[in-house]
């Protein structure tokens, strides 16, 4: 018997699968993702799955949303960039310096013009001394170049330079993304060098786990479109792993619902994620998918991904919300540490401030940032060894501390506890897996803190539920919201600033009924029908509490699969390896074109024969991506799209062309079969 084993590692949950030959479940288990130590969670994951299906293995795919939750959170490992050709304009439309301090963004002289040609030498001097002064502060590099798509030449001197001088991983935004767009290119590979210590440490710790279980299958890694790559290839392109928890729960989700139409969310610890899929298959955005606050140049499933989970905070910000940043929910604490319930106990006794319900613990171990640590940093850190520790307790007898837990907190090293929708459900006995007694104590602390530290709420003194109803209506309308705005979304034609403007309106006439209070409110003049042929598939472990409201809500059908909680990781093993390689033709002047690829521009004088030879790079290309991201039987398809504008002369003319090959191929499993039929003596 020869079997697969999907690995799904979340925010919250790290999710082990394994499926036979025909594509049925055989095992499955769930464990808590340990950040700090991955290793552990998955190992808890593998632990109970059947000794004898882990042996028939011939495949292991995995997915994770680390690299969707730390865009949509804004965290990632400290990284330095270097911009050649770039102008201050340019920076700033990029969104560089919200995620970046200005020190870490070196603007160069250098880069190309639009037909390959040098502006200006790239100063190398310049770059060298930033890469000598920033290595032990950064984790990686970034590197992007005007016009690098273009020509290259800069960016692979600065890779180079950098190499030579630092030995630090790099991100070139030339081999991210293809289309022009200098800033969104240089945000892309900022985000890239951000993800790469996540990656390798994911994949690191999955590797190590397979060799001491003396699993020998290929290691295959869900990339954003849904398509398969080996690790290697992963750990080059991290960015394309960004959205691959996404991608793995929508494949997943179609695979058990059977459903061809669907409106696929995934709800879970720290991100929502939403996808449209019609006759079985869902959108690719070839021009990158919205993430958050964010859009970087990456080839993705039309995943619509914000900061919204059962793990987000309940906060007050002039009214009651819900916070994009993930904190730990009381009941998730305590179930992991039950000596924080005395505490709890002795802070609903004292009188209400900002502090209660608060906790420090680690979050992750970064070696680069824990270099930088001043010294109360490091006496705080190696406190947190020893288990959570309460912010309140700090505030008369150690503030230097108070200060240092605060510090790392926004370096993202150490997490917060707080009151969270997971709690909620607690409460309201519709979630029973962690601490329910901790979910009592924390909500009645934080209606405590909403009524007399922000007159938030007109609850009776220690009632949890009718705090806990209105936690869930909060989230039960922001889901509902947040699918409608997927909905306008869905063909991409509307600004960013139009979608919510109209998403709130539509989301007053949907809801104005279900939210009407009495029978002598006044009746609605619009009734909006939303989606009618695409029914909600809800999956992930907060799909059966909250989307039956939802549903209700949007008057939409609601399809809660089987195995519904452990979609992403079924997805993650039922891809294939899909590779692409672009190449652009221009015509700058009229009689000569231009072919762009990776190395100096090639000229021709015919479109034909600069054409033929685009087919011919791009085809040669993308089959040996295929075949080294671990594919065989590679099949490649060539799609071709002309950009022409009517001439008053010479009637339509050639401006430009990009011909892109796609090889597809299934995931090379037959080194495992002959090692299995070795052993079996075959």
């Amino acid at each position: 018997m020869s079997a697969q084993l999907g690995i799904d590692t979340g925010g919250t949950y790290t999710d082990a699968v394994i499926i036979d030959a025909e594509r049925n479940i055989i095992a499955k288990n769930k464990s808590l993702t340990t950040h700090y130590e991955l290793a552990v969670g998955i190992n808890n994951a593998l632990c109970k799955l059947p000794p004898a299906a882990l042996e028939s293995v011939n495949l292991v795919a995995l997915s994770t949303t680390l690299s969707t939750n730390s865009v949509v959170e804004g965290r990632g490992a400290p990284v330095a960039v270097l911009l050649s050709g770039y102008s201050e304009p340019q920076v700033e439309k990029s969104g560089l310096y919200n995620i970046l301090e200005r020190d870490f963004i070196t603007l160069l002289d250098g880069g190309h013009s639009a037909v390959g040609a040098e502006l200006k030498p790239l100063d190398t001097a310049r770059a060298a001394h930033k890469i000598k002064q920033q290595q032990a502060q950064v984790s990686a590099f970034a590197v992007s170049s005007l016009f690098a798509t273009r020509n290259p030449c800069h960016e692979i001197a600065l890779r180079e330079l950098v190499g030579e001088l630092s030995g630090k991983p790099v991100a070139c935004g030339h081999e991210l993304a293809t289309s022009l767009g200098a800033p969104r290119r240089a945000l892309t590979a900022v985000l890239n060098a951000r993800m790469i210590l996540y990656i390798q440490a994911l994949i690191g710790a999955v590797e190590s786990l397979l060799r001491r279980r003396n699993i020998h299958a290929p290691l295959m890694v869900v990339k954003g479109d849904g398509s398969l790559v080996n690790a290697q290839t992963a750990l080059q392109q991290p960015v394309a792993t960004v959205l691959s928890g996404p991608a793995a729960s929508v494949i997943g989700a179609c695979a058990l619902s059977g459903q061809r139409n669907a409106i696929v969310v995934d709800m879970g610890g720290t991100t929502t994620d939403i996808a449209v899929v019609t006759d079985g298959k869902p959108q690719l955005c070839e021009d990158g998918a919205r993430l958050g606050d964010w859009r970087p140049m990456v080839e993705a499933l039309r995943v619509f991904s914000i900061g919204l989970g059962g793990d987000s905070e309940v906060r007050f910000k002039g009214k009651l919300t819900l916070s994009q940043r993930r904190v730990v929910p009381m009941s998730l604490l305590a179930h992991q540490f039950p000596q924080v319930l005395p505490k709890l106990e002795q802070q609903l006794r004292a009188a209400p401030n900002p502090r209660q319900n608060r906790f420090a613990l680690p979050l992750q171990h970064n070696p680069t940032l824990l270099r930088q640590l001043k010294e109360p940093e490091q006496q705080a850190w190696e406190a947190l060894q020893s288990g959570p520790i309460e912010l309140q307790s700090l505030v008369d007898s150690a503030r230097p501390m108070l200060r240092a837990l605060a510090a790392m907190e926004r370096l993202g090293l150490v997490i917060y506890s707080g009151f969270t929708p997971s709690d909620a459900t607690h409460v309201l006995g519709m979630s029973k897996h962690w601490s329910a007694r901790a979910a009592h104590l924390g909500a009645k602390i934080w209606a405590r803190q909403m009524r007399h530290l922000y007159g938030c709420g007109n609850w009776r003194a220690g009632d949890t539920e009718q705090p806990c109803k209105q936690v869930f209506a909060l989230v039960t309308r922001a889901l509902s919201q947040t699918i409608l705005e997927a909905g306008l979304n869905q063909h991409d034609q509307l600004p960013a600033s139009q979608v919510g403007n109209l998403t709130r309106l539509f989301a007053d006439i949907v809801f104005a009924r279900g939210d009407s209070d009495s029978a002598s409110d006044p009746q609605p003049l619009f009734h909006v029908e939303f989606a009618k042929l695409y029914p909600i598939v809800a999956v992930g472990g907060a799909a059966r509490d909250y989307f039956p409201a939802v549903a209700q809500r949007l008057a939409a059908q609601l399809h809660l699969p089987p195995n519904a909680e452990v979609a992403s990781a079924v997805g993650a093993v039922l891809g294939s390896v899909v590779q692409s390689a672009h190449v652009t033709i221009t015509q700058p002047q009229f009689g000569v074109f231009y072919l762009f690829h990776k190395a100096q521009p090639m000229v021709f004088e015919e479109l034909k024969l600069a054409r033929q030879k685009a087919i011919e790079i791009a085809t040669r290309e993308a089959a040996a991506l295929a075949q080294a991201a671990g594919a065989v039987a590679i099949e490649t398809r060539i799609k071709q799209h002309d950009n022409h504008i009517k001439h008053d002369i010479d009637g339509e003319l050639f401006v430009s062309a990009t011909v892109t090959a796609i090889a597809t191929g299934r995931p090379n499993c037959l080194l495992q079969e002959a090692s299995q039929k070795r052993q079996l003596g075959d």
